[in-house]
């Protein structure tokens, strides 16, 4: 067992490199929702599945054979600009109709817990019966969408001495963490970000400082539905399939790294993504791929258990702003 870990040890680290900066994506969006409005958003796992069937579509209608280096690069691109778009307007849509007219009526946390739950079903559903079904032709029993067999990602790896790395692995890896970059100067720098920060802090305050609290809650939303987007661009890009119920695991284990990094902690839930990414390979690689999920669960536990505050601790609403 040993000898394996031993063996696999470069491999299981860039795979798990690759596969957390998919979970630190989307893990953003449930900590940027929960640092501004203390709630989990459980409906943000399938607001990511709605970006993988963006991408399917995207590169179904590129209608693109066999592609590598900068033409990956630049489907790639292209997948997760659409992906992010169609995910920000759907977070968006989301946060209209499920959990603003609660906000206004001064609901408490459960009944937006709960509409979230129904909001999740509703999505999951609505993509089983009407888009797998009617739009890409495949019975909801099927379900998984794989890519047209035309479409192959042409293998190239690139050798760092003794480690190799596929292309598609480095896409993915670099492709996030430009995204995180960008996320973490988008709030720490511009004015919206100051507007996400301060009412996340204390909202009571930031309207009486003329902060629009619907405003940034929507932008929150969006910048969340993004993020996912990006996600289910790579994600595409590793497995190039998916389903109508792609978001429900990956959902959990996003959000478990949200917590593993401290909930509501912008780098936290990135720290929260690599670290799960990289303790569910070698895990793999210790114990056999069948204990990969019973990783990612056990860490949840153990992470609840001896230090809820997460790995860095500080919430959006301690940040300074």
């Amino acid at each position: 067992m040993l000898d394996d870990f031993i063996n696999q040890f470069w491999p299981s680290t860039i795979d798990g490199l690759s596969l957390g900066a998919i979970y630190a994506l989307l893990a953003l969006g449930y900590t940027m929702v929960y640092g501004v409005l203390r709630l989990i958003n459980f409906a943000h796992a399938d607001i990511f599945m709605v970006g993988t069937f963006a991408a399917l579509w995207t590169v179904r209608t590129l209608g693109v054979g066999t592609v590598g280096g900068f033409a990956l690069i630049g489907v790639v691109a292209l997948t997760a600009v659409v992906a992010g778009a169609v995910t920000a307007g759907s977070a968006m849509l989301l946060e209209v109709t499920a959990y603003r007219p609660l906000r206004k009526r001064g609901a408490s946390r459960l009944a937006a817990l709960i509409s979230a739950i129904g909001a999740s079903i509703f999505i999951q559903q609505l993509f089983a019966t009407v888009v797998v079904h009617r739009v890409f032709g495949t019975s909801k029993e099927g379900g998984r969408l794989p890519v047209d067999e035309h479409f192959k990602q042409l293998s190239n790896v690139v050798d760092f001495g003794p480690i190799q790395i596929s292309n598609d692995k480095l896409i993915i890896f670099f492709g996030a963490v430009l995204m995180m970059v960008a996320l973490d100067q988008f709030v720490n720098r511009t004015k919206l970000g100051r507007g996400i920060r301060s009412t996340a802090q204390d909202p009571e305050t930031a309207v009486l400082m003329g902060v629009n609290i619907d405003r940034v809650v929507s932008v929150t939303f969006m910048v969340g539905g993004v993020m996912a987007g990006v996600a289910a661009a790579l994600y595409f890009l590793r497995f190039e399939q998916t389903n109508y119920f792609v978001g429900f695991l990956l959902g959990i284990k996003a959000f478990t790294a949200a917590v593993l990094g401290g909930i509501g902690n912008i780098r936290g839930a990135l720290a929260g993504g690599f670290v799960l990414g990289l303790l569910e390979m070698y895990g793999s690689s210790l114990f056999g791929s069948q204990w990969r999920d019973v990783v990612a669960f056990t860490v949840l536990i153990l992470v609840l258990m001896f230090r809820p505050t997460g790995i860095l601790g500080e919430s959006l609403q301690q940040a300074r702003a």
